[in-house]
């Protein structure tokens, strides 16, 4: 394969993999934005869902090591909050039923509900900049500072983060909850939705303005425009669906909402995987950032074994805690 080739091949596998985790984690994160109405319906499955970051991680350092470089020291105060709020999510999973206490769980259930906020909202941030674009110089370097990524564009891609999650976790409580709970997670998806779409419209709408090179090129393919109907049906289809009952459909709907628009922005991105807003063209790109065509032919073969043990170990661990949760003296969360 020629270099170029393995560049699209590795760029679409980096979009795929943050789609993984934006479906698969989202769901966990939103179930912690809702304060954990049902903590035990993520219990068992919320740790595997963060093998896609990090595997996400991994491949962009091995494909694209000058944007790892420049993301991650541009955006290093910021990624450290993440870190921080990821490990106290993980901490009050693992804490919160080893004391007896009401007091004690509660507090525990404030971490995790914050440090899921948090992480939510900062990876949406941190997407909304990189599509937009980050200044960049002539060398690569990140020329901002951190109250620069707190812009009004990343923002607004910010909250529609953190409402997608919400959204997507108040539809999988409803499935997985008490049927007391389900009437009450119902309405709040609904209203978690009507937000989601109103912000997925503004945000589209913004991106106009805030950086119009995102409406050139690939958009206009067969490509981008399957990808905006797709994205537009399936908004659609999680409230006909959370209507209906049909909670599973839903589910599916909500998924494909949330990985249809972020595939839209990797799409209009296209080749460029951080563009610069002191010039384009000092713009990372697939061209000028990726690793040789070695390193990406040898981490494809790696990839190709990996990915799919992923997938697998990721459905199959789905489908033992498939149901809904019912709690007993054992239950551990």
């Amino acid at each position: 394969m020629t270099h170029e080739t393995l560049t699209t091949i590795w760029y679409a596998l980096v979009l795929v993999l943050l789609i993984g985790y934006a479906i698969l984690d989202g769901f966990d994160l939103g179930v912690g934005i809702l304060h954990l109405l049902n903590l035990n319906a993520i219990g068992p499955v919320w740790d595997g869902n963060e093998v896609w970051l990090l595997t996400g991680g991994g491949a962009l350092f091995a494909a694209f090591p000058p944007v790892y470089a420049t993301v991650f020291s541009g955006c290093y105060l910021a990624l450290m909050l993440l870190l921080a709020a990821l490990i106290a999510r993980a901490v009050a999973l693992e804490f919160r039923s080893k004391v007896e206490s009401p007091a004690w769980r509660n507090a525990w259930d404030w971490v995790f509900s914050l440090g899921s906020g948090v992480s939510a909202l900062l990876l949406a941030v941190a997407y909304g900049n990189v599509i937009r674009g980050m200044p960049i110089d002539s060398a690569g370097n990140f020329t901002g500072s951190f109250f620069g990524l707190l812009n009004p564009f990343a923002v607004l891609v910010g909250l529609l983060g953190v409402t997608a999650c919400a959204m997507h976790g108040a539809i999988y409580l409803a499935g997985k909850g008490s049927d007391e709970m389900r009437p009450g997670l119902l309405r709040a998806a609904q209203g978690l939705w009507v937000g989601f779409a109103l912000l997925a419209s503004a945000t589209i709408l913004w991106a106009r303005a805030a950086a119009p090179f995102l409406f050139q090129g690939q958009l206009h393919s067969l490509a981008g425009g399957a990808l905006l109907i797709l994205a537009v049906l399936a908004i659609l289809a999680v409230s006909l669906f959370l209507r209906r009952g049909r909670l599973g459909a839903a589910f599916a709907a909500s998924a494909t909402a949330i990985g249809s628009l972020i595939a839209l922005a990797g799409l209009a991105a296209f080749p460029r995987l951080v563009p610069s807003l002191t010039d384009l063209a000092y713009s990372l790109t697939t061209a000028n950032s990726a690793s040789t065509s070695r390193t990406l032919e040898t981490m494809l073969i790696i990839a190709l074994i990996g990915v799919p043990i992923v997938l697998v170990y990721t459905i199959l661990i789905h489908r033992l805690f498939r149901g809904k949760v019912v709690l007993d003296d054992d239950h551990g969360y």
